[in-house]
């Protein structure tokens, strides 16, 4: 029988997929419109995907984000997405393997990636609070390229189980100086401001992931999750706590550290316009886990095939032959996204 923690795995899993097909993503993105130009000199045979940074040697600047692993359920489909990012070559983060720490018997759930894909590049995940030395067991666990900490204070509060210690600095830093593999510093959902950026930063974080709202909702997750309490869904105040994606990204406009943006991706074009405003690399979770679970492995191969070429279209579309040149595309904002920037003085 498996233990408490490997079926919290299992439902946040159900829950995140239930929420998706009775209500379905819708991008924060949809907010930036970008500038139509009928001549952009380009050719598709100009233009490349891959991401120009040494730590992050990726073929496409989109990968498969954390989600599973844990237990035997979590284990599969951590399988099957190794696969598919094995068939593709794009990168994947496996979910968090606090749990591989404690109970070695999960350990095979997440090694199985790995395996699967020997060559790949894969992202390990740690939650924040742990040591640097757990930060290195789990990136060592699967061979890791690169190993995501991810900061989840709403989670954590909404959770029956959840942490109540959220003094984690100190430790971030300890893990990003001492780690053998370049470190993403990640949110889960509920996005970053400026402020958080900064400080990450003055710790020497060289790669954030910002996390934004819009995307797989963990406060609502928990919530659904929590019966410790007699009334229904006590926290749905909390629904819509944090910073979308695109606002996100627009908190992250002078940072100097490279941005990762996650959160309610769901088309090519929003790859784009995440790195329209800044994002080295995409990740995607709750749509590319959607495909896959309602349909099969072979059906996220192809959606995944066709949004790298959709994607090569895009850039030819705004003139652009690789990610550096997306600087230059024109776009404006919704009036509210515009007001939110004006407020946060993100734009003059």
């Amino acid at each position: 029988m498996e233990s408490a923690h490997a079926h919290r795995k299992d439902e946040h899993l159900a829950v995140a997929e239930a929420e998706y097909r009775k209500e379905p993503a819708i991008s924060s993105l949809n907010q930036v419109r970008l500038i139509h130009r009928s001549l952009p000199e380009t050719a598709l045979n100009q233009v490349s995907l891959t991401v120009d940074d040494n730590n992050f040697p990726l073929s496409s600047p989109f990968y498969i984000e954390a989600m599973t692993g844990g237990s035997q359920k979590t284990g599969l489909i951590n399988e099957q997405l190794s696969q598919v990012a094995k068939e593709t070559n794009i990168a994947m983060a496996v979910g968090s393997q606090s749990i591989a720490l404690k109970e070695f018997d999960t350990i095979a759930t997440f090694e199985n990636v790995r395996k699967i894909n020997p060559d790949g590049f894969i992202i390990a995940n740690l939650g924040a609070g742990h040591t640097a030395y757990e930060a290195q067991r789990v990136v060592d666990m699967i061979g890791a390229n690169a190993l995501e900490v991810h900061v989840n204070v709403t989670q954590e509060i909404v959770m029956p189980e959840g942490d109540q210690n959220f003094i984690w600095l100190e430790s971030l830093g300890e893990i990003i100086t001492t780690s053998a593999v370049p470190v993403i510093i990640k949110e889960v959902g509920f996005g970053m401001d400026q402020t958080t950026i900064q400080q990450l930063e003055q710790i020497g974080a060289k790669y954030i992931n910002l996390g934004g709202r819009s995307g797989t909702n963990f406060a609502k997750i928990e919530d659904r999750r929590n019966r410790s309490l007699s009334v229904e869904q006590p926290y749905q105040f909390l629904y819509d706590w944090g910073q979308t994606t695109a606002e996100s990204l627009l908190e992250a406009r002078y940072a100097h550290a490279s941005i990762i943006a996650t959160g309610g991706i769901q088309t090519p074009l929003d790859i784009l316009k995440a790195q329209v405003l800044g994002a080295k690399a995409v990740g995607v979770a709750g749509h590319f886990l959607h495909t896959l679970l309602s349909k099969d492995v072979d059906a996220l191969i192809a959606e995944v095939t066709l949004w790298q070429d959709q994607l090569r279209q895009l850039y030819a579309m705004v003139g652009a032959k690789q990610a550096s040149d997306l600087t230059q595309v024109p776009y404006i904002l919704s009036p509210e996204l515009y007001n939110y920037a004006q407020q946060r003085h993100l734009i003059n």
